[in-house]
C-alpha cells in the first residue's frame, strides 16, 4: 500500500488512515503529507491510525464489530512521512471491552505508544449532559483556517475543513489578554465524520497558548481521548480551553459535539509551549 499525495487533491481521510494487516497483529501504513503540521504527522491523525489498527486486531480476535472507546497515547518521537509499522497485542478480551496495546514504529524506533480500549459506542440518548453552548454551524464571521497563510505550516487544516471563531481568538489581533478558550468547527472534505475522525477533531485546534502570544507550535507529550458516541453527519463543533500554564507546560481540554448536539469525544493533553 502506498499513499500518493497529489498536490491538487487532498488525500481522503479513509485512505490516509488505511492500514494493511501482516497477519500477526502487525500492520503497515503510510503517513500522508496532507495530515501534517510543520511537515510532521498530526497527533490526532496518528491516534486515528493507532485506533484503526487496534479495532482490526480486536475484531480479528473474535470481537464483534467494535469502536474505539478510549485512546491514551504517549508521543515519544515524531515520525517522518512515509511507511510505518503498527504493532498490536491484546491485553484483555471481554464481552464488553477489549484492550489493545498499540505502538507506531518507524525504522526500529517506537514513536507513539498507546493503549486503546474498544467496544460498542452507545446509541441511546444521554441520561445527563453539561456541554458548552455552541451553534451547530460556524458563525458568518468564522475564518477558514485552510485558506489562510497559516495553512502553509498547518497543512492538516487543508486536509479537512476547519473554521475558527475570531471572537475570543485574541492572537489574531495581537491581543494577549484573551482567556485561553477557542471555538472551532471541523468536518471532513469528503464523506462524513466517524469516530476515528472525531479523534482528529479532538486535537485539531491551534494551541490555546496562542492567546498568550506563544505562536510557535506546541508538541503534545501525552493525550487521552474518550469517544462517547458516533457522530452524526455535518460539522463537529469544538470547545477548547486550558486550566493552567506553568512555565512551558500547559494542559488543553477539547470537547467535541456533533451537529445534533451529542457529545462525541473528549480529549485532554499535556503539552509544551515555548516561553517566548
Amino acid at each position: 500500500m502506498r499513499v500518493r499525495t497529489d498536490p491538487l487533491r487532498i488525500t481522503p481521510f479513509g485512505l490516509a488512515t488505511a492500514v494493511r494487516p501482516m497477519g500477526d497483529g502487525t500492520f503497515t501504513a503510510e503517513l500522508a503529507a496532507d495530515w501534517t503540521i510543520a511537515g510532521k504527522p498530526h497527533g490526532g491523525y496518528l491516534l486515528a491510525l493507532l485506533a484503526r489498527a487496534a479495532i482490526t486486531t480486536a475484531e480479528t480476535g473474535g470481537a464483534a464489530a467494535t469502536d474505539p472507546l478510549s485512546v491514551s497515547a504517549e508521543f515519544l518521537h515524531p515520525p517522518e512521512l512515509g511507511p510505518v509499522l503498527l504493532r498490536t497485542s491484546v491485553l484483555k478480551s471481554g464481552r464488553t471491552v477489549t484492550v489493545v496495546k498499540t505502538e507506531l514504529e518507524q525504522r526500529g524506533r517506537v514513536c507513539v505508544h498507546a493503549m486503546v480500549t474498544t467496544g460498542r459506542l452507545p446509541e441511546e440518548p444521554a441520561a445527563w449532559t453539561d456541554l458548552p453552548d455552541l451553534p451547530a454551524e460556524p458563525p458568518a464571521r468564522a475564518i477558514e483556517v485552510g485558506a489562510t497563510q497559516a495553512a502553509k505550516v498547518f497543512r492538516v487544516a487543508k486536509a479537512c475543513q476547519l473554521m475558527l471563531d475570531p471572537d475570543g481568538a485574541g492572537f489574531l489581533t495581537d491581543n494577549h489578554t484573551s482567556p485561553l478558550r477557542l471555538r472551532l468547527w471541523v468536518r471532513p472534505r469528503e464523506g462524513q465524520p466517524d469516530p476515528l475522525f472525531a479523534l482528529v477533531a479532538g486535537d485539531i485546534s491551534m494551541p490555546v497558548t496562542f492567546n498568550l502570544g506563544r505562536l510557535s507550535w506546541s508538541p503534545t507529550v501525552q493525550l487521552t481521548a474518550l469517544l462517547r458516541s458516533r457522530p452524526a453527519p455535518g460539522w463537529l463543533r469544538l470547545s477548547v480551553e486550558s486550566k493552567a500554564v506553568y512555565g512551558q507546560w500547559f494542559d488543553e481540554d477539547t470537547t467535541v459535539i456533533d451537529s445534533t448536539g451529542r457529545l462525541v469525544c473528549q480529549t485532554r493533553q499535556l503539552a509544551l509551549t515555548p516561553l517566548d
